[in-house]
């Protein structure tokens, strides 16, 4: 039997999957949390939002996903960062999930990634859990429920997470299995729960497709000045290093905070929606992302609360330190409607430097972009995972690794003639520690970090005199208004400077060995942007 808004180029029947039990076509929201609940998948938030145990998964299994090698992709796909699967094992698969799924609900969402009307990647997502769809529809782009009746899919996703793989006989790791196959434009998800299983592989998919159209993939957040679609920014950075907070800025518009695109175009957001991290969110810090987690439909994800009450605690991390929360992008006051911007005028590269050594901020030419772009450094605090007992540096090429199906070197290559071709302003950002390493020193003050990117966004940071770095070899400013001038000299903020230097001649060295991966397949212009 079917239910919802039934499209009628479309059944269950047509993607091979015969003798499903109830098969519900686009619900909206109230529907589905209703349904969720309904089947014990669940409890009912304040608000209204949907609270949920991801159970044994509460992140993504990196070592669980596969890309099915063909022809086609034997020579496209970076192989060393993902795991292959034969054709007939992922064939077998597929045969199986679809045997398992006989006489089983499902509940199934037709909607679209990429706000560009001409790069939209149509996505037919097929659900054995009713909040994963709700969560599905947050995070993806709605159509018009009129252009319903007419979708056709580019890529279909099966999410069946009570199907166990056979490792045997599938060709993947364990009974987990995240399987892409790109000539088939299918994805096949099995035992797990985590629901960023289904938002990230539209995004690998985004990732192989779009560089051969001439779009730049990115991982990052992106918003423009109110009013002003034109002077729009870009933020990369990796977990921890202030991306969603910097991005936020109540006196721009955020365009999206995890996946876009830079096309001849202009930037654009893949996404309709929000996944937000929600530990130690606070009122006061983030009030926008904060709001969302009392509004209805809002999927909250393994958070601890109160049984009687639902009061959320955004302290307790005893079920994860990735605890969440999913809500559409219009959730946020200041959004885009469109989620359209320019050719960004400025690209933010932050990170989170426990050692002590970067500046505050620091202007890159194109070729050192790129360097830092396929360095993707941030730092782990002592502390932060058992055995770490100093700094450790954490490098995540193009800063998503586990999402870039081609090499490093094509999505580096790609952000580094944009750059260039449209004359914007890339800026290498620490929001980590100054006067001292992680322990002995201070988190770089907030104040100084919004100061100097304020500058940076408006023009008036490149009006400022520049110093090169000694140990990398980017621009530096001397003195910038509202900011201390000491704590743009890193160095002068160490009381033992021979320290300082034997730590900076260390990170350089880290630099230098993780980059030695890539020195076979850059030009000499990034060489030579290695070297202080």
């Amino acid at each position: 039997m079917t239910f919802g808004r039934v499209n009628p180029q479309f059944r269950l029947e047509d993607q091979g999957i015969e003798g499903a039990g109830n098969v519900y076509y686009n619900l909206m929201e109230p529907a589905l949390v209703e349904a969720a609940l309904k089947n014990g998948e669940g409890s009912l938030g304040q608000g209204g939002t949907f609270l949920v145990s991801t159970g044994e998964f509460t992140g993504r299994s990196p070592n669980d996903k596969f890309t099915v090698r063909t022809p086609t992709t034997e020579n496209t796909i970076w192989w060393d960062n993902n795991a292959p699967m034969a054709p007939d094992a992922f064939d077998r698969l597929y045969d199986d999930m679809v045997t398992h799924m006989k006489g089983r609900d499902y509940y199934v969402q037709d909607l679209f990634a990429g706000a560009d009307p001409t790069l939209t990647l149509n996505v037919r997502v097929i659900n054995e859990l009713a909040w994963h769809n709700l969560f599905i529809r947050h995070l993806l782009r709605r159509p018009e429920r009129a252009a319903l009746d007419t979708f056709t899919s580019d890529f279909t996703i099966i999410n069946c997470p009570s199907f166990k793989a056979d490792p045997a006989k599938h060709g993947c790791r364990t009974e987990t299995v995240i399987a892409v196959n790109l000539d088939r434009k299918l994805i096949l998800i099995g035992n797990t729960e985590y629901a960023g299983e289904n938002k990230k592989s539209v995004f690998s998919v985004l990732n192989y497709i779009l560089p051969d159209k001439g779009v730049m993939p990115m991982h990052c957040s992106a918003n423009h000045a109110n009013g002003n679609p034109i002077d729009s920014a870009v933020f990369f950075g990796l977990s921890g290093t202030g991306k969603t907070t910097l991005s936020a800025d109540p006196n721009r518009t955020l365009i999206g905070d995890d996946e876009h695109g830079w096309s001849n175009r202009g930037s654009f957001n893949f996404e309709g929606g929000c996944y937000a991290k929600t530990i130690g969110l606070n009122p006061e810090a983030e009030p926008e992302i904060y709001a969302t987690t009392k509004m209805f439909g809002t999927v909250i994800e393994n958070m601890v609360y109160d049984e009687d009450t639902k009061e959320l605690d955004f302290e307790d991390s005893s079920l994860t330190e990735n605890m969440r929360c999913a809500y559409p992008l219009d959730y946020i006051p200041n959004a885009s409607d469109s989620g359209l911007g320019g050719h960004p005028k400025n690209v933010i590269m932050l990170t989170c430097d426990a050692f002590g050594i970067l500046p505050p901020i620091a202007r890159l030419t194109p070729a050192q972009a790129e360097y830092h772009f396929l360095s993707g450094f941030t730092a782990k605090m002592a502390g932060t995972e058992r055995g770490v007992t100093e700094p450790k540096p954490a490098f995540s090429t193009c800063y998503g690794a586990p999402f870039m199906p081609r090499r490093p070197e094509v999505y580096g290559a790609l952000l580094r003639q944009k750059i260039a071709d449209h004359g914007t302003t890339c800026w290498l950002v620490n929001t980590g520690w100054t006067g001292g390493a992680y322990g002995t020193g201070n988190r770089m003050p907030i104040k100084a970090t919004r100061a100097l990117l304020t500058a940076a966004l408006d023009g008036s940071l490149n009006e400022s005199t520049f110093r090169k770095d000694p140990n990398f070899g980017f621009e530096v400013p001397v003195t910038v208004p509202g900011v201390d001038a000491g704590l743009l000299d890193p160095r002068s903020t160490w009381e033992d400077k021979d320290s300082y230097d034997a730590q900076a001649e260390k990170l350089v060295s880290m630099f230098a060995e993780n980059f030695e991966q890539y020195l076979p397949f850059i030009d000499a212009d990034v060489r030579a942007a290695t070297i202080g």
